[in-house]
């Protein structure tokens, strides 16, 4: 193994051991799902792949999962549930519902969705009844944190990168819906991803939450229709391109952050 890949594979390992911990965002044992189904999507350290080679092989063509890209070490810990609850708890923040279109919002301060919102989510809820706290930030209140945060380097041509942060409960996720090409990162907890390519449109309901298609559709998919899925942890980030279908269902509370790159 070569020097750069050993910092790469140190760096990765030190992340993941540091997150066990949950940061303070655990729920009591039962409340997390355990599935975290197969992965068909490439999982690459950081120093297998250059730049050039993430635009030749992956840019606009199919999602990879790169572990040890950063070391987002003081990130996390700014991102621990006391760490945010000091500094942003009395922050209004906007839910957003976890339909495919998410129509509604909901103001609340950030210390009430933390303690009376942030819960498991139930397999019968509809997706205009699941409310959760992704993207939809003020920038100007958050920038301290973002300030914090060591986005992926590799970008495409053209392109600037926009954050969106969110913490969500067991269950939750976004249904099958496409936009452009990004990057997704967990910081706590586990996240379980559903992608097809774009002329490849998912069987859906818009208003069906991804913990009913997961229970309900996706065991009876034929092999010919089953997505790319994988789930990442802290310390691996994952990559999707434009226009690809994708779905998410959080396994545990979930502290992530998306770089979309417009």
């Amino acid at each position: 193994m070569g020097i750069r890949a050993a910092q790469f594979v140190a760096a990765w390992l030190v992340w993941t051991a540091g997150a066990e911990d949950g940061g303070g965002w655990s729920l009591p044992a039962g409340s997390s799902f355990e599935d975290e189904g197969t992965c068909s999507i490439d999982v690459l350290d950081g120093s297998e792949l250059s730049h050039q080679q993430f635009l030749e092989r992956y840019a606009f063509s199919r999602p990879v999962i790169l572990r040890g890209l950063t070391d987002n070490t003081r990130f996390r810990l700014r991102c621990s549930r006391s760490s945010l609850l000091q500094n942003y708890g009395s922050l209004t923040v906007r839910l957003s519902t976890a339909n495919t279109h998410s129509y509604r919002k909901v103001d609340v301060l950030f210390r009430e969705y933390v303690d009376e919102w942030l819960r498991p989510q139930s397999q019968d809820a509809l997706g205009s009844e699941t409310l959760y706290f992704f993207g939809d930030n003020n920038f100007t209140e958050w920038q301290n944190l973002f300030d914090q945060y060591e986005a992926p380097p590799y970008g495409l041509p053209d392109s600037t990168g926009a954050y969106s942060f969110g913490i969500a409960g067991p269950g939750t996720g976004v249904p099958f819906h496409w936009h452009g090409p990004g990057y997704s990162e967990v910081i706590y907890g586990r996240k379980r991803w559903f992608l097809y390519p774009p002329d490849r449109e998912p069987h859906f309901h818009p208003n069906r939450t991804t913990l009913s298609w997961v229970t309900e559709t996706y065991p009876y998919l034929p092999k010919e229709e089953a997505p790319l899925e994988c789930t990442i942890r802290p310390g691996e980030v994952l990559y999707f391109p434009d226009r690809w279908w994708h779905a998410t269902l959080n396994l545990d509370t979930s502290v992530f952050i998306s770089t979309f790159l417009g």
